[in-house]
């Protein structure tokens, strides 16, 4: 086997592989013979038929099975010999032009990354604590979650919520298939499109009213986005919140058995704390992600960004298809995702190097520690860690995610690093 290879880009390689007819000949009479057992020819006894009757039947399928095994057997070898690692599946272009046989595959093969940035690089590291206000404001968004509601005999207003019916137009069409009926809307909940809501203040119950809207550019409709409605609006309700009293029942709603307020602040705030924890190791992954990016230079293989544009697209359509969608209706288009695709295609390589070349291993303690914190959000907290230990895929989960963090803590520790005090109201919008 003879094998040479051409560099047709930074990462593109063309390597063709000659092999001897010779070798063919051999393996296509080895096949003949095998043939010869097993096919049915009129005028000779099954196991019977003579190898030259069958060369002279099969010769072309028979070399064209056997040079398709070659391929696959000769392409691995091949690599193997030149050293090469190639990024994605090739395209082959076989050619029997030459005596004997001959082949070209084109691929692109993985990128040479460079960590001598590491130590330049300059991370702000989010320090946060949960303080009272912050206590007391959960409390307040707990309270909030068990309001009730109740019909007022006044003007609404924000905070209210109100039922109406409404239709609405645009460009002379009607896109709310008719009237709407029996709608409700909590105004300020930011439910509707920007500006409706607005329009429902200070209106009683029986009142009507027609506004003009302009949905946004970014709008989900193609055919609204952008664009001016005509909405006619009917209120014919107006209910105010009523929130629930902090006494005992309310709070051993929540798990606190002895129902004071005092231990309820105080698993309020151990829930708060665990979950700042759980926001800030996010929120210094995002920082040291986007140092890396923007620092360490890498040049992806197409053939990754592809991949990884199939496997996020993948979700949009398998809900396309339950609901009878046509996948051309998606209209999701490649470039759609390609940035992304190429930013999370890129950290990978980046974070694999910095795991190799450091042999970095799963640290078990961590991945033990880990799940009994996961595992804590949950009424029975042993079954949750059974769970997982008792699935090798569940755990090789825990155990990437673990392997990601200690791979993060690594570049940490080598970049600058400096301190940035955040709310926990901050981190957690933007764990959100």
């Amino acid at each position: 086997m003879q094998v040479s290879v051409e560099k047709t880009s930074e990462l593109s390689r063309k390597m063709t592989v000659s092999l001897p007819e010779e070798m063919i000949q051999q393996k296509m009479e080895v096949r003949y013979k095998s043939l010869a057992r097993e096919v049915k020819i009129d005028g000779f006894r099954p196991g019977k038929v003579p190898v030259r009757v069958v060369r002279k039947m099969y010769s072309d399928r028979v070399r064209g099975e056997i040079t398709g095994d070659l391929i696959q057997s000769s392409y691995v070898d091949a690599l193997k010999q030149q050293d090469l690692n190639p990024a994605g599946p090739p395209h082959i272009h076989p050619s029997e032009e030459t005596s004997g046989f001959e082949y070209t595959a084109e691929f692109e093969v993985y990128p040479e990354i460079s960590l001598d940035n590491v130590s330049d690089l300059e991370i702000k590291r989010p320090v946060a604590t949960v303080q009272q206000a912050d206590v007391e404001a959960m409390i307040a968004k707990l309270r909030d979650q068990k309001k009730e509601w109740q019909a007022v005999e006044r003007a609404s207003a924000k905070g209210d919520q109100v039922t109406l019916h409404f239709s609405g137009v645009c460009e002379g069409e009607n896109f709310t298939d008719g009237k709407v009926e029996n709608y409700e809307v909590e105004i300020g909940s930011n439910q509707m499109v920007p500006g409706f809501e607005d329009e429902l203040i200070g209106l009683e119950s029986g009142a009507s009213k027609s506004f003009s809207v302009v949905f946004p550019e970014a709008y989900g409709n193609k055919k609204l986005a952008g664009k001016t409605a005509e909405f006619d609006v009917e209120l014919t309700q107006v209910k105010e919140a009523v929130l629930p009293e902090i006494d005992a029942e309310f709070i051993k709603n929540y798990g606190v058995k002895d129902g004071s307020i005092d231990s309820f602040n105080v698993d309020i705030q151990s829930n708060m704390e665990r979950e700042l924890v759980q926001g800030l190791k996010g929120k210094l992954k995002n920082a040291v992600m986007d140092a890396v990016y923007a620092k360490i230079k890498v040049t992806v293989p197409n053939a990754l960004i592809d991949q990884e544009v199939e496997s996020m697209m993948k979700p949009y359509q398998e809900n396309a298809k339950k609901q009878n969608m046509s996948l051309k209706d998606l209209d999701l288009p490649k470039e759609m995702f390609e940035e992304q695709a190429k930013r999370r295609v890129a950290l990978g390589l980046i974070l694999g190097e910095v795991i190799q070349q450091n042999e970095i291993k799963v640290d078990d303690a961590k991945v033990r520690s880990t799940l009994e914190e996961m595992a804590k959000n949950y009424d029975t907290p042993s079954d949750v860690i059974e769970w997982y230990s008792a699935d090798e895929k569940r755990l090789n989960e825990i155990k990437q995610m673990v392997l990601e963090e200690q791979t993060v803590e690594w570049i940490v520790g080598q970049a600058k690093v400096s301190d940035e005090t955040v709310s926990f109201e901050d981190i957690m919008e933007k764990q959100a």
